[in-house]
């Protein structure tokens, strides 16, 4: 099984690119970020053509996470629970959404930005960390052989490896102490970064920004993951990270991250 995670940067603006991605890839799972799109405006039909299930969660224009399976899409779970609210108005922002498909517990998450370190994001996201380790450790706590997959854009670069200048981004979110060990929190809980052995970096990236030339500059960022379960992680067979998704016209300025599973 093929599952992939991608954080689109608007479903509107990259409809096509992400139907033809599809199409080519021959993923049975992905997991997508950023739709910035409502449910009732999701293009549900034009995966529905390619074979595809999906489940959306989005309210506006903002965030919005989805996931289209074509291997089944069972129990769906809109949101992690007792995730922490924001905004002028707080509200449960749509940043979660989990599913079964193909037996495996498949989590489609976009993780706050933050922003600065001295906003108010900057807490919120680390307080939405912390809800996320502590289900995802309860999950297997309970059941300790659940396959089960947290991938999506977690805005967070685990080492300085994962960066293209240390100097650059200094004072900046993203690379914090309190954000890597968020991460730590969530490795440290039985998640493991599958991706990262079949590419160790440095210099291996899954988000160029738009400006400044970033991508044919390679001034990335990795801060796309696939983090697997105990019983998920023995199973992986291959990795990639599709950089020539982000080249051309039109492109999103993540890359699709994707994992191959043996059967169970």
């Amino acid at each position: 099984m093929r599952i992939a995670t991608w954080n689109i940067n608007s479903i509107r603006a990259r409809h096509d690119r992400v139907l033809a991605w599809l199409e080519r890839s021959d993923v049975d799972v992905l997991a997508i970020q950023e739709t910035k799109i409502d449910d009732a405006r999701f293009p549900v039909e034009s995966f529905e053509r390619l074979g595809y299930r999906v489940a959306h969660h989005g309210t506006n224009q903002w965030n919005g996470v989805a996931i289209a399976s074509r291997v089944g899409l069972d129990d769906v779970q809109v949101g992690v629970p007792d995730l922490p609210a924001f905004g002028e108005d707080p509200a449960v922002e749509a940043r979660s959404l989990g599913a079964l498909c193909g037996g495996v517990r498949v989590w489609s998450l976009y993780v706050p930005n933050g922003r600065a370190v001295d906003d108010p994001h900057y807490h919120y996201k680390l307080h939405w960390l912390a809800v996320l380790r502590d289900y995802a450790a309860k999950q297997l706590a309970d059941e300790p052989h659940l396959p089960m997959l947290l991938c999506g854009d977690f805005n967070i670069a685990p080492t300085d490896d994962d960066i293209w200048s240390v100097e650059y981004y200094q004072g900046s979110t993203h690379v914090t102490g309190p954000e890597r060990q968020a991460f730590a929190n969530l490795t440290d809980a039985g998640f493991t970064d599958v991706v990262r052995p079949f590419h160790p970096g440095p210099g291996v990236y899954t988000y160029w920004d738009y400006t400044r030339l970033s991508f044919p500059k390679r001034r990335g960022m990795r801060i796309d993951f696939a983090l697997a379960s105990p019983a998920l992680a023995a199973r992986v067979t291959d990795a990639q990270i599709d950089r020539e998704e982000r080249k051309g016209k039109g492109s999103s300025d993540h890359a699709p991250v994707i994992v191959e599973f043996k059967d169970a």
